[in-house]
């Protein structure tokens, strides 16, 4: 056969001998030749006007149907991780209130000295910077889990607080920092102000505030330094909660397609960061507010 020359007959590849040829477009047959009765040959796209758009269906359907599903999913999501960090919370308070009754606390420090003070807070640092750094990688059940053992070691050393304190000021003090807390993450949630800009000041603020707090265990100024330095932990952790509240919308659209264990993890690392600033207003209420015992 010469190229000026048509096919003829069944060629060996069995397209019927003219796969290009005798009016291949022809709108009154079928594109699949042969094949006009597969199911995929007869009115092959029919099935858009007869579903999506038969009934006068807007053609912005699907893109709506799409937006409302991923918002309904990031719902869910950040609903997870607030749901994460109230289990944290109680898992604390339980754990303060049964250290402070048995005592054991004062009986670590009796027994250890320095280090018996000191330690759960070491131990509380570590497992933080290690679920920070391997949460790509270890199980939404092993997160969960340092989780909730971070949560108890808080709990066992915040048990001074009922020596220092009396129960009514801790009540008072916990009921004003949720309900600060709820309507700190209301404005993080629908303000159209972007304070994720606001990271590096926050986390500068932070240091700052952590080297304050040093100098004052060492040098002791008194009780006016000591209500300074709350008053300003206080506001710098009121920002740092409307920051974590929209960094934990980010960080699960930053997820979102890459499965639900990778969502369950994100939802730790978003508790953790809502613990610490719950907890830390908490501290700062207590010592602006509190009457010492």
């Amino acid at each position: 056969m010469t190229f000026g020359q048509q096919p003829q007959g069944n060629n060996a590849n069995g397209f019927n001998g003219q796969p290009y040829g005798q009016n291949q477009y022809n709108p009154n047959q079928n594109s699949y030749g042969q094949y006009s009765q597969n199911p995929y040959g007869q009115n092959q796209y029919q099935y858009a006007p007869q579903n999506m758009y038969a009934q006068g269906a807007p053609a912005a359907t699907i893109p709506a149907q799409a937006t409302y599903s991923y918002e309904r999913a990031e719902h869910a999501s950040v609903t997870r991780a607030y749901g994460e960090m109230t289990i944290g919370l109680l898992v604390t308070a339980a754990v303060a209130i049964l250290t402070q009754a048995t005592g054991a606390y004062i009986a670590l420090i009796q027994s250890l000295g320095v280090i018996g003070a000191w330690a759960p807070f070491v131990v509380e640092i570590v497992i933080a910077i290690y679920l920070g750094a391997r949460i790509e990688k270890i199980k939404p059940s092993t997160a969960r889990v340092m989780f909730y053992v971070y949560a108890a070691i808080m709990g066992f050393s915040l048990s001074t607080i009922f020596m220092a304190y009396d129960l009514g000021t801790i009540g008072i003090s916990l009921a004003l920092c949720a309900g600060f807390f709820f309507a700190l993450t209301m404005l993080g949630m629908t303000t159209k102000v972007n304070m994720l800009k606001a990271g590096p000041i926050l986390l500068v603020g932070l240091i700052v505030l952590i080297v304050a707090e040093v100098l004052l265990m060492i040098f002791a100024p008194g009780q006016t330094m000591l209500m300074v330095i709350s008053a300003i932990g206080l506001v710098l952790f009121a920002g740092m909660t409307v920051y974590d509240a929209q960094a934990t919308r980010a960080l699960f659209a930053q997820y979102a397609g890459q499965g639900e264990d990778m969502v369950k993890k994100v939802s730790i690392i978003c508790a953790l960061n809502l613990y610490l600033d719950f907890i830390n207003m908490f501290l700062y209420i207590l010592q602006l507010f509190g009457d010492r015992d």
